[in-house]
């Protein structure tokens, strides 16, 4: 197998050169390092609820490939009562659905009940097509993102489609899960 450290420029290209699905599973509890996350989060925990930008790169990107009948779909493997990162997860969510990303969450307990490794949410990763696979590594005292990875052997890529299929199967519609959980999505003092 071999392992190739992506740029940025390589990372744009595949979200533009994909033909039919990219798929992100997202494990981590927190990203409110990442540079778009941090002052917005910040705000959102004080109840201002900042209004979200429906014209940023990312959402204008989305939509550009939904209206050519591309996919881009994630599964956000989350813990149980909610952190209040996921509370603003589920938040913002709305617009990137709204745009033409379908997203869907899944709760830890119910992900190892399906036989999900516990170790699948130390990594998030892009898979492109079913068979581009990059994997993406965060810091995990700043939630940064450190820097994404190819990988290139068929069974390394083979299993991360079947945790996507099983991830997707029981993972839930972001409103409906909203709805099956029924705790508020807002900042919640202490958490």
């Amino acid at each position: 197998m071999s392992r190739h450290d992506l740029t940025a420029q390589e990372l744009q290209g595949a979200f533009t050169g994909f033909e039919y699905t990219a798929f992100r599973l997202e494990g981590r509890e927190s990203y409110a390092g990442t540079s778009y996350d941090r002052s917005r989060f910040a705000r959102w925990l004080k109840g201002e609820f900042p209004e979200l930008d429906p014209d940023v790169p990312w959402k204008r990107q989305v939509r550009a490939a939904t209206a050519e009948g591309r996919q881009f779909a994630r599964v956000r493997i989350v813990s149980e009562p909610w952190s209040d990162y996921t509370r603003y997860a589920l938040w913002q969510a709305m617009q990137n659905i709204a745009a033409g990303e379908d997203i869907r969450y899944l709760s830890r307990q119910r992900a190892e009940a399906a036989g999900l490794p516990a170790g699948l949410w130390e990594h998030d990763y892009w898979l492109f097509d079913s068979r581009l696979l990059v994997v993406m590594y965060y810091d995990d005292a700043t939630d940064d993102l450190r820097r994404c990875e190819i990988l290139d052997d068929p069974a390394v890529i083979v299993r991360h489609n079947y945790w996507r299929d099983a991830a997707w199967h029981h993972a839930l519609p972001r409103d409906e899960y909203v709805r099956q959980v029924g705790e508020p999505v807002k900042p919640v003092t202490g958490s």
